[in-house]
């Protein structure tokens, strides 16, 4: 039996339907038909000398030589599949994914793009609001933003986009509606729970012992995202413990205002990331600079807020 390699259309109709267990639904992935899909089977059943599957009535099975050889041709292709994949993200300079997560790209990152759009017609942008892991390394995500303390990993570029901190964030109306420390004690509360992971916790008991307040009822409104909890305190359900990051516009221009002039830290940050051997590709660098830009250009309220570190606050 020679170990020349066969054919690598065949070894790929192999994978297929060995994955598949069905030569029809195999023939239909390849988009070939299913006479051209049994032919490549057969073309490598030839080359190896034995069969790789046994014909059943309405099915098909691996015999053990296949059942040995469908791994490594699993590897085989993902490995290829892979390094195609890298091959074309070096010399694409034209299109540009970015994955952010949903409310950091719906609050803060949607409402700014344009200007890069306007800035560089020549790239092609895509953006995928997710906070699904992805292997900056092999797919083909370009840029990930995240919010976190960083991944760690040695074959990444992670820089600090912008720290980010909570304060008490309501309408104009419900301010007035409930003035005061003492109406702060009784206006409804709509809490966040993207930020439940974070140790030392940073939510509405943790600020009332910040500053000093006796815990009350911290039942009301759960939002699994900031920008639904934003837009529950925007629409005047009541005080929402508001991330910076994402209720800073809405009180530049009004719509919320924040009474209380003390905030929380969050130990946490949104950072740029992307693979160390694309951190200098031009469409990448062009996106970076844009994106520092915006940062530097926003405002962050810090000097009008007293932040304390959670760390600093008495335990539970």
């Amino acid at each position: 039996m020679s170990d020349r390699l066969p054919p690598l259309t065949a070894l790929r109709a192999f994978e297929v339907a060995a994955r598949q267990m069905s030569f029809q639904k195999a023939a239909q992935e390849l988009n070939v038909t299913p006479a051209a899909l049994s032919f490549q089977i057969k073309t490598l059943e030839q080359h190896f000398g034995s069969p790789l599957f046994r014909r059943l009535n309405r099915a098909v099975e691996l015999t053990e030589a296949g059942a040995a050889l469908a791994p490594g041709t699993s590897d085989g292709v993902d490995a290829l599949s892979n390094a195609w994949r890298a091959a074309r993200r070096v010399t694409d300079h034209d299109t540009l994914t970015v994955t952010a997560g949903p409310s950091f790209t719906a609050t803060w990152l949607a409402p700014r793009l344009y200007s890069f759009v306007q800035a560089h017609p020549d790239i092609e942008l895509r953006l995928s609001a997710s906070l699904t892991m992805v292997d900056l390394t092999r797919s083909e995500v370009d840029v990930a933003i995240r919010f976190g303390h960083g991944s760690g990993d040695a074959a990444l570029a992670e820089e600090l986009l912008m720290e980010d901190w909570v304060t008490p964030v309501m309408t104009p109306e419900i301010a007035k509606q409930y003035p005061g420390l003492s109406g702060l004690k009784q206006i409804p509360l709509i809490h966040q729970d993207d930020i439940r992971f974070l140790d030392p916790p940073v939510d509405w008991p943790a600020w009332f012992r910040a500053v000093g307040f006796e815990p009350r009822d911290w039942t009301g409104q759960r939002y699994s995202q900031a920008d639904h909890a934003i837009d529950a305190a925007l629409s005047g359900a009541g005080a929402v413990l508001a991330r910076i990051v994402f209720a800073s516009r809405f009180l530049s221009d009004g719509r919320l205002v924040a009474p209380f002039k003390t905030g929380l830290e969050t130990l946490a940050s949104y950072r740029f990331i992307c693979a160390k051997e694309s951190y200098n590709r031009p469409h990448i660098a062009a996106f970076r600079q844009w994106l520092f830009d915006q940062v530097a250009g926003s405002e962050t309220f810090d000097g009008q807020f007293t932040l304390i570190d959670p760390r600093d606050v008495a335990p539970l």
